[in-house]
């Protein structure tokens, strides 16, 4: 059940990633494939999943970034399978929104996100205007 938050979860997919892959034409690439595969999972409560042009990770996509407003931390995630990893980051954006910070304790996150972690960016502190 997720935690009363002021600001939903995003998970990020970008539909531009080939994966090294060549495309044939008039098949999605892997990215997008991905998405439309996620798109097809049962909706989260809390998580709005977002399609973007590119994350800028190419050598090491399929990508997806989680964020959370001004509290949480951001992750991002590379090296996803269109054909298979679905749920399992349908499993770890639910994780991530049930957390007030964003920090899913390590053994508890699906072992992919363990292994394929991208970058994690601290929130950005909130300044106080003088």
């Amino acid at each position: 059940m997720p935690q009363d938050h002021p600001h939903p979860v995003e998970l990020l997919v970008c539909t531009s990633c080939r994966a090294g892959q060549p495309v044939t034409e008039g098949q999605p690439v892997p990215g997008a494939a991905l998405h439309a595969a996620l798109m097809a999972q049962e909706p989260m409560d809390g998580v709005k999943i977002t399609a973007v042009e590119c994350l800028s990770n190419c050598a090491r996509g399929c990508t997806v970034a989680l964020r959370g407003g001004p509290a949480r931390w951001t992750y991002v995630y590379g090296n996803l399978s269109e054909a298979t990893d679905a749920a399992m980051v349908h499993q770890g954006a639910a994780q991530y929104r049930d957390t007030a910070d964003g920090l899913v304790p390590w053994r508890e996150r699906p072992v992919h996100f363990r292994k394929n972690c991208i970058a994690r960016i601290p929130p950005i502190p909130e300044v106080d205007h003088v």
